[in-house]
């Protein structure tokens, strides 16, 4: 008896015991082979499907947009945000505020300071305005700690109980916030405003701080501040307060006095953060600033860098701030950098 013939007579014997074995009518010679091969393995090929057929559902979830697992930042075609490592020990000795860190008193400054914009944020409160969950920390001019209190604002709400936090690097021109974190340059808010190609998903960070989300400001561009006065921004900042009512949007943005850009951008705020640097910007320059988002329905002010010696210390800084309103809202606070 030839190879082939032995071959097809296994092939039937094969059939007959249940074994489903796909034939090529055509090929006696592909059909022999194909027999061998069921011959030799077929309980292996059993022991193996389980596991192929789990595979195959997995890939099958990822491609049509399905979710696996928990994530609120899959896009519809089923991207995931990437995952950041922020060194929380290096970012505690920079005096920012973190998770697991004990108590302290930039901690409970920043309790007083997050609790009203919390409140205002909350669907259905008292307060509650349009687009109330965005938040922008800006200042009158550079280097006034505006990043710190965004940052640190960001990861005090990170703590709490029911609220999430996206922080979002607005300042395109002067991006700062991943270099505080100590992370690698990455795709951001630029990227977005610029190419439609990219989706919100594709670029957000997720961070091992659990609530913690950013929004880098992305990759350089030669109109980078006016981008932030673009149709395009209106739009993301609506998709964006729309798609997470239930999250603090964190906007760290340019100074208001360095780039009228901010200016719109603020107009389209719920909430504003105004920081003052103690003992440095002066009054008119604060008020001009002021008077540049008197449009927005809240707004509040930190005093930054206070030195008062008798109220103590924090990294070289101490003393008492406050944040007042600005059209009836406000509650004092100390915040120091």
């Amino acid at each position: 008896m030839s190879i082939i013939e032995k071959a097809a007579q296994r092939l039937e014997q094969l059939r007959q015991a249940g074994v489903e074995t796909p034939t090529l009518a055509a090929d006696p010679a592909a059909d022999a082979f194909i027999a061998n091969r069921a011959a030799e393995r077929p309980a292996a090929l059993e022991r193996h499907a389980p596991a192929r057929e789990a595979a195959h559902v997995a890939e099958a979830s990822v491609s049509s947009g399905a979710p696996s697992g928990t994530s609120g930042d899959v896009a519809g075609r089923g991207l995931r945000s990437r995952v950041v490592e922020i060194d929380l020990r290096t970012l505690a000795a920079a005096g920012y505020i973190t998770p697991e860190a004990p108590r302290s008193k930039i901690a409970d400054e920043f309790r007083v300071l997050k609790r009203p914009i919390i409140k205002n944020a909350q669907v259905g409160s008292a307060s509650s305005v349009a687009h109330a969950n965005c938040v922008m920390v800006t200042s009158a001019l550079p280097g006034e700690g505006k990043s710190f209190v965004a940052l640190n604002l960001a990861l005090s709400i990170a703590v709490e109980v029911d609220t999430t936090v996206l922080l979002v690097d607005a300042d395109v021109a002067n991006p700062n916030l991943l270099k505080r974190m100590n992370l690698p340059a990455a795709k951001g808010l630029l990227d977005l405003l610029t190419n439609e190609k990219e989706s919100l998903a594709d670029v957000l960070l997720r961070t091992n701080v659990e609530k913690l989300t950013l929004l880098p400001a992305g990759t350089p561009h030669q109109r980078a501040t006016e981008m932030l006065a673009s149709a395009a921004m209106v739009d993301l900042v609506q998709q964006m307060s729309k798609r997470y009512p239930d999250r603090i949007l964190v906007f760290d943005s340019p100074p208001l006095l360095v780039t009228t850009e901010a200016r719109v951008l603020a107009s389209h705020m719920g909430q504003i953060v105004m920081v003052v640097e103690a003992d440095h910007t002066n009054q008119g320059n604060v008020t001009t600033a002021l008077e540049t988002v008197e449009n927005c329905p809240i707004v509040l002010m930190v005093l930054n860098k206070t030195t008062h010696a008798d109220l103590g210390g924090y990294g070289g800084y101490g003393g008492y701030g406050g944040y007042g309103g600005y059209g009836g809202y406000g509650a004092p606070a100390k915040i120091a950098e």
